[in-house]
């Protein structure tokens, strides 16, 4: 694979395949962060978190225009014994906590949700069960707020899970006790004209441990905006993801970690697979060390695999270090085309060379599927990526 570094923003390589790199950093481009719609102006193309969306297919989440309609989507949360499960209003003290909305479309969707969802997992409670959350759209549009939170010591391993058909704003909020265990998976499964819009915010306790796995097939446009801080030093995080972009979808991770704090760890690891016309996925991986962050050790990366012309890549990692005391920090991103040499090799041992191309795609993205650790889970998404994979034959 080509590394992406060495390509100059907005050439082309290898026929179709147009990748983007960059070193300017990104974290402290946009409007302070707000709950407050009215202090984010209307974007119009041209700002860097917005330069890659395009607005017109966000259906008015951007500017105002979109309003909440009865049949927006409808969740169901399935939880085992030790875990409380609420509906709160607005005005509930646990909302927001992990983080402020960084841009328009997450202050909007705080701004106009009415009812959220707040899951407690006890002190010390360590599930022995998945927390399953369905949200199902019903052609309509809604704005959601979710709220997870681990007391010390606990354990747990939730699953978001995105079908059906709905524009979507939501900010998502995971808090975690010090010494609490949380993985997430978060899958985007939309019907093909789907609209979502998502802020992740995580906030890391003492030698807490947080791991997110987001895997986005679906959707027209879908555009998710994972953060991560810590509220005391030895807490790590690691973030992975998957996306499988298709003819005409854009596919956009955004990802901040704020390493605020001394002696925490971050790990992130994308990857994704395009294939079809306009096919687009954007992937901005930021990482702040501050000065007061000594001792941190980081790392991310990103890979793309196209499989056909007329797809785009635009991957941007970012890195700032404000200090010189650390253990380590570094980012990759690479994207391209088959090996031709992987495929010759299955292909001379008598594999037809459907069945290699699939056997390519799956070694590619098996180790960030090993990170669910849900076999139910990990058996679904291997299924959605061959029938991808069987639908561009």
């Amino acid at each position: 694979m080509a590394e992406a570094q060495n390509i100059p923003a907005g050439s082309t390589t290898a026929g179709s395949i147009a990748v983007a790199a960059e070193s300017t950093v990104a974290t402290r481009m946009s409007a302070p962060p707000s709950f407050d719609v009215a202090d984010f102006p209307v974007p119009h193309g041209r700002e860097e978190e917005w330069r890659f969306t395009p607005l017109e297919r966000l259906r008015g989440l951007h500017d105002g225009t979109a309003v909440a309609t009865g049949e927006g989507v409808k969740v169901e949360i399935e939880a085992p014994e030790g875990v409380t499960v609420e509906t709160v209003g607005r005005d509930d003290e646990r909302l927001g906590r992990a983080g402020t909305p960084v841009d328009r479309v997450a202050a909007q969707a705080y701004s106009s949700f009415e009812k959220a969802s707040v899951v407690t997992v006890a002190k010390e409670a360590v599930l022995a069960e998945p927390i399953r959350i369905a949200v199902h759209g019903e052609g309509g549009v809604a704005f959601g707020h979710q709220v997870i939170e681990l007391g010390a010591f606990a354990e747990a391993v939730v699953v978001i899970d995105h079908t059906g058909d709905a524009v979507l704003a939501a900010n998502v909020d995971y808090v975690l006790g010090d010494g609490a265990k949380l993985t997430v998976v978060s899958v985007q499964d939309w019907d093909e004209k789907a609209v979502h819009v998502a802020q992740h915010n995580a906030l890391v306790g003492r030698d807490a441990s947080f791991k997110s796995v987001v895997v986005t097939f679906g959707g027209d446009l879908v555009r998710i905006h994972p953060r991560v801080a810590y509220a005391a030093p030895g807490g790590s995080a690691e973030l992975f993801g998957l996306y499988f972009t298709d003819a005409g979808q854009h596919q956009e991770h955004r990802l901040l970690v704020d390493h605020n704090t001394p002696h925490c760890t971050s790990n992130v690891a994308y990857k994704g697979a395009l294939q079809g016309q306009d096919a687009h996925a954007v992937w901005i991986g930021d990482v702040l060390i501050q000065a007061a962050a000594e001792g941190t050790d980081t790392y991310e990366l990103n890979r793309n695999l196209v499989l056909t012309d007329g797809a785009r890549v635009d991957s941007v990692p970012n890195l700032e270090i404000e200090t010189g005391e650390i253990a380590g920090a570094g980012h990759a991103s690479a994207t391209g085309r088959f090996d031709d040499e992987q495929l010759f090799y299955l292909m001379s041992r008598g594999i037809p060379a459907a069945d290699a191309r699939r056997l390519v795609v799956r070694g590619f993205f098996a180790e960030l599927v090993q990170q669910i650790g849900l076999p139910d889970v990990e058996e679904r998404l291997i299924a959605k990526i061959e029938a991808e994979l069987e639908a561009s034959v």
